[in-house]
């Protein structure tokens, strides 16, 4: 059973066996528990940051990438990489001020509107992410089909036989069907780092609008 619901029955007890729990103590609890969710949140981000910078890390040495850095792509990638940055750093910064906001707040109506907040915050935050990789993935895609003189000579082939629509279809048919996986997959992930998060402090929110009424 949820710590809060234990906490509601006390407060509700009449016997006289059990001291009676006041509205500023769950209040209290309430504030407490909704400020270490939101404290996790920003910590989680900046972990999911690390971890994306090290693969990226890693992997620069790959054949993939190495072949692809031949490529004149930096008049799209480097823009594009600054901007999801500068994106990201505002984000970081929103996670820790409804943290702050959280923790100082002394009103049962500022801290469901600073919870209501923090949720918008994480699902625009996801949001960005998936958009994000999606358009860098096109990005990476439109350099390729633009300078690899592999690609380039596959597609001139295909338009000689009379090929190129099923060729075009084929890298369509094949780009949405592994970005779709890695969305499903990314969703998935998602929903376990911050889904849970989010879920207990729905339950809070609603915990204090019933103090509310």
């Amino acid at each position: 059973m949820d710590e809060l619901e234990l906490l509601k029955k006390d407060w509700n007890k009449r016997g006289d066996s059990y001291p009676k729990l006041s509205y500023n103590d769950i209040y209290k609890m309430i504030l407490k528990k909704s400020s270490s969710i939101v404290k996790w949140i920003f910590i989680l981000s900046m972990l999911e940051f690390v971890f994306w910078l090290s693969i990226s890390f890693l992997l620069k040495d790959s054949k993939n990438l190495k072949s692809f850095d031949r490529l004149d792509g930096s008049y799209l990638l480097i823009p594009l990489t600054v901007i999801g940055y500068l994106v990201l750093a505002y984000f970081f910064f929103l996670f820790y001020r409804n943290y702050r906001k959280i923790s100082v707040t002394d009103s049962a109506k500022q801290l469901m509107e600073n919870i209501l907040k923090t949720r918008r915050t994480v699902k625009q935050y996801v949001a960005f992410n998936l958009f994000y990789m999606v358009f860098s993935s096109l990005a990476v895609l439109f350099i390729e089909f633009d300078q690899n003189q592999d690609l380039i000579a596959k597609v001139q082939e295909a338009s000689a036989n009379g090929h190129l629509l099923m060729f075009y279809a084929k890298v369509i048919l094949t780009f949405t069907v592994v970005f779709g996986l890695v969305i499903l997959i990314l969703l998935g992930f998602y929903w376990l780092v911050y889904g849970i998060l989010l879920k207990k402090l729905n339950r809070n929110y609603h915990e204090l609008k019933k103090l509310e009424i």
